[in-house]
């Protein structure tokens, strides 16, 4: 059987925190996934099989720099011919004026997929680099035939910045949602997973879980890294919490951690320099699990998680709400399981990866038709 050839790009293909890109891609079945990038990334996503524009030589790395200056690349353009692309996927707004230029001069149609900073933070950027961020932006909206926003809040961002309300579709990226595993015993009561940034909110848990009375205090796992990890270590021992830091993992051990722990927590908020979340695969990741989410109410995340149903919101940096909603759940197992359960469901019927990818390849077969946009949302 003859499929369709959709380029998934990333210009660093691919950091370990964006499973994402790969489990979508993977998923395609109508649509045969072809990956390429400007850069290679070291990290357990990366693969052999990838194609990758740039080499590590001088030539080859003024070349990029002539890329990200200009949007022209006689080697990308090259690149992509060879893979005969029936469609460009490209993840996150500035990889899509990146690649915008090579999709419209070998006549491809183009897919933007926004995620959070590139429509918050990078546009917002102060001066030149903010200025320029904005431009490059509208190029990419006016080049691309769709672009699909991860929430709502991201799709509103967009369109203020200048796309086409017609060719934006709200498209929530799916997770795997395997059979739930054995009972395990839990090693956790709560858990954080994600990077060590602003963003993230974790400072706001440790401080949360301090406010909580010694004897009521859980045990945190907290997965990830990045910059604010250093001093989150250190206030987490100034306040003798009962903390275990193990650093960015593997698909797998995440999820292994996931099944060992009684409540995820993700404190997400705005960050000082505009940078938001899109809406968190941890979170949904948490809830395929049967896990209840104690979360913030910023940008998609009241999308994925009902309060009261599935999990508890608080606003955001509201760290004495969050130890509130934090010590409820820990205290009712019978509260915790009820959300817990109905998490999975609302998982399984709204963010089913395959479920999921088979509506992003509608979205696929509408851009290249050409045919006119219709709705501007889809779940």
């Amino acid at each position: 059987m003859s499929h369709s050839r959709a380029v998934i790009w990333r210009s660093h293909l691919l950091p370990g925190s964006e499973t994402f890109v790969r489990n979508q891609g993977d998923a395609l079945t109508r649509w045969a996934p072809h990956y390429l990038g400007a850069v290679k990334v070291a990290s357990p996503l990366a693969r052999d099989g990838d194609t990758i524009a740039f080499s590590d030589d001088p030539r080859s790395r003024a070349e990029l720099l002539g890329l990200k200056l200009t949007g022209r690349s006689a080697r990308l353009d090259a690149a992509l011919a060879r893979l005969a692309p029936d469609l460009v996927h490209a993840h996150f707004g500035g990889d899509g004026w990146l690649v915008s230029g090579s999709a419209r001069r070998l006549g491809v149609p183009l897919v933007v997929t926004l995620h959070g900073q590139d429509v918050t933070r990078q546009p917002a950027l102060p001066g030149a680099r903010g200025a320029r961020n904005r431009r490059h932006l509208r190029q990419a909206f006016d080049r691309a035939a769709l672009v699909i926003a991860v929430s709502g809040f991201i799709r509103d961002r967009a369109v203020a910045l200048g796309a086409d309300p017609a060719k934006v579709r709200v498209h929530h990226i799916g997770v795997p949602v395997p059979p739930l595993p054995a009972a395990t015993p839990k090693r956790w009561d709560v858990i954080f997973v994600g990077r060590f940034v602003a963003k993230k909110g974790v400072d706001d848990l440790v401080e949360a879980v301090g406010m909580l009375p010694a004897a009521r205090r859980p045990r945190l796992l907290l997965v990830g890294n990045g910059p604010l990890e250093a001093p989150v270590r250190r206030r987490a021992a100034e306040l003798g919490l009962d903390a275990t830091f193990v650093g960015a993992q593997s698909p797998a051990a995440v999820r292994r951690h996931l099944a060992e722990s009684r409540i995820l927590a993700a404190p997400s908020r705005t960050a000082p320099d505009g940078d938001c979340e899109g809406l968190p695969t941890t979170i949904l990741e948490a809830g395929s699990a049967g896990l209840p989410v104690v979360a913030t109410c910023h940008s998609g995340i009241p999308e994925a998680v009902r309060h009261g149903e599935t999990g508890l919101l608080c606003a955001e940096r509201d760290r004495a709400a969050l130890a509130e909603h934090l010590d409820t759940l820990l205290d009712d197992e019978a509260l915790r399981i009820r959300l817990g359960a109905a998490a999975r469901a609302h998982v399984e019927a709204h963010f089913d990866l395959h479920r999921q990818t088979r509506l992003l390849e509608e979205l696929y077969d509408e851009a290249r038709s050409g045919r006119p946009a219709g709705q501007a949302t889809r779940a």
